[in-house]
């Protein structure tokens, strides 16, 4: 069977939406409520975040929301519980997203086995170098059917961006600023950028991210790549929610 991210891009090349939320926040049993009210407002692929003690690429609010997720007891081993049957409900592709300490913890076999088991299509490690994945851990991932999805930004070469193209699976996430997630930048000022990548004509996707909040911003990115990622925008909107699924109706509304 493909994999579902192949399957999504090969029927929606244009708006694709990627949501990201941490997983276990704002409650502990909140991770398969809120996926699956962004599978029913019309996410396109939802990311879910690893919760992290130190996680290098996230703002203030990304790294408050692992913080949180974290003393509510999450864990890997938790998540992979709490993700055991939710293919039943919920049929939109799944990356995962966190860094490589927790999972070479927990053994990178027995990660990509149970992403397999659970049904989850990618992961994201912003922190495992390409050669270090192509050397040691290529043909796990590739064993499980997982892809791995690399990050570009602004400043990586054209080589690289051609190595990293030909090296990924799924999508390429092209981060809109050298900078944390969350940070308010002008979409504007990143134009050339996004026209350079879509230029490039690479083999994946490219969903672009860090600093998409709303409509303006979300038409601004999809402009000249495949569709975009929100993270931070979405953690605000339902951090302090009374009623998580009109929060997330009401953000997604606000967004598309």
């Amino acid at each position: 069977m493909s994999n579902r991210i192949d399957q999504l891009f090969a029927g929606k090349r244009k708006g694709v939406l990627n949501i990201y939320c941490t997983a276990g926040f704002p409650e502990l049993n909140d991770t398969l409520p809120v996926m699956k009210a962004l599978q029913q407002y019309g996410t396109d692929i939802i990311e879910l975040g690893m919760p992290f003690s130190d996680p290098l690429a996230d703002g203030p609010v990304i790294q408050d929301s692992s913080t949180r997720a974290i003393s509510n007891g999450m864990s890997l081993r938790v998540l992979f519980e709490q993700l055991k049957n939710f293919r039943e409900q919920v049929h939109v592709p799944v990356l995962l997203m966190g860094y490589l300490n927790p999972v070479l913890l927990y053994g990178i076999e027995n990660f990509c086995k149970k992403c397999a088991e659970v049904g989850v299509d990618g992961v994201i490690l912003p922190d495992l170098p390409m050669d270090e994945y192509e050397s040691e851990y290529r043909p796990v991932f590739e064993k499980y059917g997982l892809h791995l999805v690399f990050l570009v930004t602004p400043e990586t070469s054209e080589e690289r961006i051609r190595k990293i193209d030909s090296v990924s699976k799924g999508f390429i996430y092209a981060v809109s600023s050298s900078s944390t997630t969350g940070t308010d930048k002008d979409m504007g000022h990143q134009q050339a950028y996004f026209e350079k990548l879509e230029a490039l004509k690479l083999k994946n996707p490219v969903l672009i991210g860090f600093g998409i909040k709303d409509k303006a911003t979300f038409d601004a990115a999809t402009v000249h790549s495949n569709g975009g990622v929100i993270g931070t925008a979405f953690i605000r909107a339902i951090e302090k929610a009374t009623n998580l699924d009109s929060a997330i109706q009401q953000f997604i509304a606000g967004v598309k």
